[in-house]
């Protein structure tokens, strides 16, 4: 995989170059717009779906509240049933984690389930360094992969990609991977679809090990759920002698009735489907069935510092479902690439940099990647309130130093709220030298005036025309 997220530039530049690419674009917005479409259809079937999204949050909020002792429990449910806990403080411990497993079993390749947490880590890389190599078998991330790409998007990694740039794709780098691709082979989907089932059919054959994330995993039993419309990861959870699951720690629910919330809300916000064609479960390890060796990888890698902020802690609800991305008119327009993370959008604008900090000039940048018009807290099934937390973490932003003129903005327009006589004559003074003023900011307030015009100020304040009309016994409050 190409690049590094962290290092990249600030999301302003990095957007600035994906409006410059008219076939991303146009990718995006035929992709973005059929997927809402048939998402809201969808949603519309429920007459209980406000009922059902606000289940969604109060378990999340519910779960977050005791997180510890519902992990506890997971652990000792999953233990019980045969399989292996490990605790993960970060990246660098879970990847280290992962090898060790890996290396101990001997083998060199491995096969993987779409995996957030994988990428969140850079698990991939580290193995390569290490000397194994995952495949990754969901049909968009071997997409990514083969073209030595990034994913841009939760749902569909490769939304940034048309039919013919997968087949040329394909053509030039299945052989390098394992099976070539068929001979002949066009852009039509059936084709393509066909191409990556046999190069993959193979790699399933003959893989000893799989690493997966999961979606839930519900504490009082220790199962572990991945929802899948594809069949392969089907294929890397049974198939393998050992299984290896790397899951954030916020994934877990109380209870399996807990669960059916979920089951009904996650399909049809993500996929507009009304079940997921494959939702796997599995509960340690048992004898003859499945895998002999489960171990369960649970990775904090920042959730703890989230969890501890009251405002931004509602972030670690997402369910990975991709609704706010696909009504999101800034990822439409700037691609998941800009956002210099493995989670792009809304939901990434508010998680990456609880997850990473605000410290990087990327980080920094990501809670102003946001117009605040709320149609991705509309669309959440957990309710998430993104706007509420985008405003949040850029005062954090501006306490830490990253905007010293916007501080000083806000502190002169709030000295001058507090004394009426000085911004009713600012007020005027601005309307007698209305026709002096710029159309842009000059400055580094140009970041903002670029794509707008300064709004004309009138010929005369409020105030003044009211006195105007209503005399001094109407004067405005």
């Amino acid at each position: 995989m190409s690049g590094t997220y962290l290092g990249m530039p600030a999301f302003p530049e990095a957007a600035r170059q994906a409006l410059g690419d008219d076939t991303l674009r146009a990718n995006l917005r035929h992709a973005t717009h059929t997927i809402r479409d048939k998402r809201a259809r969808a949603v519309a079937e429920l007459d209980d779906w406000a009922e059902l999204r606000e289940a969604g949050k109060q378990i999340k909020d519910h779960t977050l509240q005791r997180l510890d002792t519902y992990l506890l429990q997971l652990e000792e449910a999953v233990t019980a049933a045969g399989g292996t806990v490990h605790w993960a403080a970060d990246a660098a411990q879970a990847n280290r984690i992962v090898t060790d497993l890996v290396k101990a079993t001997g083998e060199t390749e491995v096969v993987k389930v779409k995996s957030m947490a994988t990428q969140e880590i850079e698990l991939n890389e580290h193995l390569a360094a290490e000397g194994i190599t995952a495949y990754e078998t969901d049909l968009a991330e071997l997409i990514v992969q083969l073209g030595d790409d990034r994913p841009s998007h939760i749902l569909v990694p490769v939304i940034h990609r048309n039919r013919s740039e997968i087949r040329d794709i394909f053509r030039d780098q299945m052989g390098i991977w394992g099976r070539p691709a068929p001979e002949g082979l066009t852009d039509e989907p059936a084709e393509l679809a066909e191409a990556a089932r046999l190069h993959l059919r193979e790699k399933f054959l003959r893989a000893k090990v799989g690493i997966s994330g999961a979606n839930f995993m519900v504490a009082e039993t220790g199962t572990l759920v991945v929802v899948e419309s594809e069949g392969n990861g089907r294929m890397c959870l049974t198939l393998p002698d050992t299984l290896i699951s790397v899951v954030g720690i916020e994934k877990v629910v109380p209870t399996w009735r807990d669960l059916e919330v979920f089951l009904q809300t996650l399909p049809r916000s993500s996929t507009a489907e009304r079940m997921n064609p494959y939702t796997s479960m599995w509960t340690g390890a048992a004898d003859g069935d499945g895998p002999q060796n489960f171990h369960l990888v649970l990775l904090d890698n920042g959730r703890t510092d989230t969890l501890a902020d009251e405002v931004g802690r509602q972030a670690l609800r997402c369910i990975r479902c991709s609704a706010c991305l696909n009504v999101c008119p800034v990822y439409e327009r700037a691609g998941g690439h800009a956002y210099g993370s493995v989670y792009p959008g809304p939901i990434g604008a508010i998680l990456t940099p609880q997850l990473r900090g605000t410290t990087s000039e990327v980080d920094a940048s990501l809670p102003y990647a946001s117009s605040l018009c709320g149609a991705c807290y509309e669309v959440c099934p957990v309710a998430i309130d993104i706007p509420e937390v985008l405003v949040h973490l850029r005062e954090r932003v501006v306490d830490q130093g990253g905007h010293q003129l916007e501080r000083a903005a806000m502190s002169a327009a709030a000295w001058a709220f507090d004394h009426p006589a000085v911004l009713a004559a600012g007020q005027r003074m601005a309307s007698r030298t209305r026709r002096l003023h710029p159309s842009h900011l000059p400055g580094p307030g140009r970041a903002w005036s670029d794509s707008r015009d300064l709004p004309q100020v009138p010929d005369r304040p409020f105030r003044d025309w009211w006195q105007r009309q209503h005399g001094e016994k109407g004067d405005a409050q």
